[in-house]
């Protein structure tokens, strides 16, 4: 009896660690050359400080209108939450885990926090693009995506915020969206709280902004599209609003 019950426990936990290894999330930040830890998933928030905000689980958001999918889930703001001060037109470098994911596009935002960063609701945000990655070459099922390029550059990708951005407190949002299954997508949205620094004055009109939910929907071509239906097809269209350079 007890060999069984052992035996059972066992297979319970190796039946959950495919679903670990095959998702994921940000684990740390380098901005210019100041490196920053994540949160920690699937222990207490308590006793965590990072500068960024809270994500429970490896597991993909799948639903373009999910309340989560501004800053995972939960998202919510750390009892000890900090925030990297940091110049505009520094690069910033987020390191994911071991991606075994190569299919789909990479997208970087940020968004004002007019209230400071702290205490907002990340849904109510309003985000701007600042770096995207869809498919670079090939065609959809064997080509090079940013998410290759991520895999291949050690599982990590690095940004410029735009030098001539406003200084501020800001959100900036990694986000991975996996298309390699033909059923959904799979959204991978993480969160970091900024002090922008520097003298810039710009900042994006409307017609670049975002709140998430809503930027995206199942309708969008790029976030339902099968790409095995489509296999030799050279062109990708990457959901969301144009990039915004400064």
């Amino acid at each position: 009896m007890q060999l069984s019950l052992a035996l059972a426990s066992l297979a319970a936990v190796v039946s959950r660690l495919p679903q670990v290894s095959a998702h994921g999330g940000v684990l740390s930040y380098k901005f210019g050359s100041a490196t920053y830890q994540g949160f920690v998933p699937y222990n207490t928030p308590v006793g965590q400080s990072s500068i960024q905000r809270e994500w429970d689980t490896y597991n993909p958001i799948t639903d373009p209108t999910d309340p989560s999918l501004s800053c995972n889930i939960n998202g919510a703001t750390l009892a000890e939450q900090l925030s990297a001060t940091v110049a505009a037109g520094t690069q910033v470098t987020a390191y994911w885990n071991a991606w075994p994911h190569t299919i789909g596009p990479v997208m970087v935002y940020m968004a004002a926090c007019p209230s400071g960063c702290t205490n907002a609701d990340t849904s109510t945000l309003e985000f701007f693009k600042i770096d995207q990655a869809g498919l670079i070459s090939g065609d959809l099922v064997t080509g090079l995506w940013g998410m290759g390029e991520l895999v291949q550059n050690n599982n990590s990708w690095t940004s410029t915020i735009p030098a001539s951005l406003a200084p501020g407190e800001y959100m900036i949002r990694h986000e991975l969206l996996a298309i390699h299954t033909s059923d959904q997508p799979q959204f991978y949205p993480e969160c970091a709280q900024l002090i922008l620094t520097g003298s810039g004055t710009s900042t994006p009109s409307s017609s670049y902004l975002v709140t998430f939910p809503g930027a995206y929907s199942a309708s969008d071509p790029g976030v339902t599209i099968d790409i095995y239906s489509n296999e030799n097809e050279t062109n990708y269209t990457i959901p969301g609003p144009a990039v915004w350079s400064g």
